[in-house]
Formats: C-alpha cells, sequence, structure tokens
C-alpha cells in the first residue's frame, strides 16, 4: 500500500477497502493495515485482488474522488466516478496543450531530454560492467553521444527537429546496444532497431517488453483519466495510444532495456526459447514469453525512491506516477512536468 500524490495505491492480494467515518481503512484478511482521512485523498488505486464496499464508493463519487481498478498485470478494467467528475477539463486541458504549439513542443522536449538521460545510464552501466575494455570504450562513446543533443534539445524550434534528436540519439544507442550483450552474443547481436516483425532475437525480446511497457502506460493515462490516444512527441494515428507512447520513451531504458539485457546475460532466455519464421522474423516462443513475464514483473515488484516525489514506489507504479504528475502540469498546477530521470 503506498500514498503517492495524495493517490491511495492498494496491491495487497485480499485488501478490502470500507468506510469508517470520514476515512478509508484498509484490512487484509480481517486485520487492520492502514486508515486514511478521506480528506488527504483525491484518488485510489486498487491493483488486483483488491475489494472496495459499496459505502466508500458511494463516499467517493459524491466527493468526486476517483477510485480506479486494474488486474494484476497493471491492465486497466473501470474506473468509478460521480457525476460532477472533473475529467471532462483535464481532458480538454490536454487537448488544449495539443493546439498549443509551444506547449507540445515545450512537452516533447522534456520527455525526449528524459529518454536521452535514461539511456545514458544503461550505457554508462554497461561501460563500467564490460567484459573487455573494447566493449567499455564503446560504450562510454555512445554515451558521449547521447549527452551532447540534451543542451540543443531546449533550442529547438519545431518538433520534427525533436523527433529528428531523438531518431539520431536511438541509432546511437542501438548501434552501441550489442556491447551491452556478455553472453552468447551471436544469438543475441541486435542488427539495427526493427519492428513489425523483430528481424532478431533481441528485437524481438525487446519489442516484447516494450508492448508489456506500452500495456502499462495506457493503463496509467486510463487510471487518471488522460486520454492514452492524444501525445505530444508522437504523431496521432487511429488505433495508436500516443499519449502512453511518450510515456514508455522514458521509461524504455531502464525498465524494458534492463529486463531484456538481465534475462540475456543471466542466461535466463537463451536461442531456444525464440522461433524463426519464414520471411525473416522472429518471434519469443511461448515458454519464453512466460520467462519474459515473470522477469518483468520481477522488476515491477523492486522498489525505488522516485526522483521527483521522494516516495519509494514500486517500478510498477512510476508509470502511474508519472501520468499524475503531468497531469497536474496540464490542469495548471504544476509549472513543469517532471520526467522520469534515473541516476
Amino acid at each position: 500500500m503506498h500514498q503517492l500524490l495524495n493517490t491511495l495505491y492498494v496491491q495487497t492480494p485480499r485488501a478490502f477497502l470500507h468506510l469508517e467515518g470520514e476515512t478509508v481503512k484498509v484490512k487484509v484478511e480481517g486485520e487492520s493495515r492502514l486508515q486514511v482521512p478521506l480528506l488527504h485523498l483525491g484518488a485510489i488505486v486498487c491493483v488486483g485482488d483488491v475489494g472496495v464496499s459499496t459505502p466508500l464508493l458511494h463516499k467517493c463519487a459524491d466527493d468526486g474522488r476517483t477510485v480506479a481498478f486494474f488486474d494484476f498485470a497493471g491492465r486497466f478494467k473501470a474506473r468509478v466516478e460521480g457525476p460532477t467528475s472533473g475529467n471532462v477539463l483535464l481532458r480538454q486541458a490536454q487537448y488544449a496543450a495539443l493546439a498549443d504549439p509551444a506547449r507540445c513542443l515545450q512537452l516533447a522536449r522534456w520527455i525526449v531530454a528524459a529518454k536521452l538521460q535514461n539511456s545514458r545510464q544503461v550505457l554508462l552501466r554497461g561501460g563500467r560492467e564490460a567484459a573487455t575494455p573494447e566493449d567499455a570504450d564503446a560504450l562510454q562513446a555512445a554515451a558521449r553521444a547521447l549527452a551532447d543533443p540534451v543542451p540543443r534539445l531546449a533550442g529547438a524550434a519545431t518538433l520534427d527537429e525533436v523527433r529528428g534528436t531523438e531518431g539520431d540519439a536511438a541509432r546511437r544507442y542501438f548501434g552501441a546496444f550489442p556491447h551491452l550483450v556478455r553472453e552468447d552474443r551471436d544469438a543475441f547481436t541486435l542488427h539495427g532497431r526493427t519492428r513489425r516483425p523483430p528481424r532478431d532475437r533481441a528485437n524481438a525480446l525487446l519489442s516484447f517488453l516494450y508492448t508489456l511497457l506500452t500495456t502499462d502506460c495506457v493503463a496509467a493515462c486510463e487510471g487518471v483519466g488522460l486520454d492514452p490516444q492524444v501525445g505530444y512527441l508522437h504523431a496521432l494515428r487511429p488505433g495508436r495510444p500516443a499519449l502512453a507512447l511518450d510515456l514508455v520513451e522514458e521509461l524504455r531504458a531502464p525498465v524494458a532495456d534492463r529486463v531484456a539485457l538481465t534475462l540475456i546475460n543471466r542466461k535466463q532466455v537463451t536461442r531456444g526459447d525464440f522461433l524463426d519464421h519464414p520471411g525473416g522474423g522472429v518471434t519469443l516462443t511461448p515458454e519464453g514469453r512466460k520467462t519474459v513475464v515473470v522477469a518483468y514483473q520481477q522488476r515491477k515488484a523492486e522498489e525505488l525512491q522516485h526522483p521527483a516525489t521522494g516516495d519509494k514506489v514500486p517500478w510498477g507504479l512510476v508509470p502511474h506516477v508519472q501520468a499524475r504528475l503531468l497531469a497536474r502540469h496540464l490542469r495548471g498546477d504544476a509549472e513543469c512536468y517532471v520526467p522520469f530521470l534515473t541516476r
């Protein structure tokens, strides 16, 4: 159970929330675990096997307090709101920011700057742990190359310029990615970033993890009340969760890429966990997907101190915190959006 940004997150299995006076009380198998004044809460998020009493739902609806439900995998299931919800105003603010080129550009700058910084941290860590001096030199050179564009982003005049900077940095990052692989490099060499379909095992692994992360970011946007289809860095297309993909950019390296490298370098996935298809596509086997999902869930359960809030949270809640920080900025409650940055 975690209280962040005036939001109570409950993910303890078999927890039950009920109303007691002007407080919400959390019990697990009949034992009281937490009691929080409702006055301190703006929203309640329930993940997995968590129950909520009808009186508490009614009270939250009356007060305009959102109660959101997610399954064990973090996928959005439902949101309970009263008739005077402010989410229409939040979405109006979200759409207004999209219509304002200056605000849209600034949001894109913040997101890409965070992506470059987080990607650099993966490269720098890899350089410290490299198996050979050649790998260390290549990773350190790539990290320096990713540092150069960050100051220039502040002066980027157009969204296309920001996207171009992001694309160039991504090519440099993935060009150095093979030097992060320490085990069975022949099987897991990344031949550039390829999608739909992935052309090698490393790309297949990354694509699957990015899909899992995107699902979590869509759920985070839905839980806050943002429209996951309306983003700022990614262009709008029918069916594309552009805002969720914006959040993914900040978390891609520290979450998905780190899980992929751990799986490869600890030999938790091997070449036998992949299937080659006619035409050159590569996918994970069912057993391989299971291994990846388990590792991803374990990563989500690990805790960190969130750099913006200072709270200790599981990685799995980071997309929710970022979505809420973004919502605060869009509503005008915060001057800046604080992207997620690793150190």
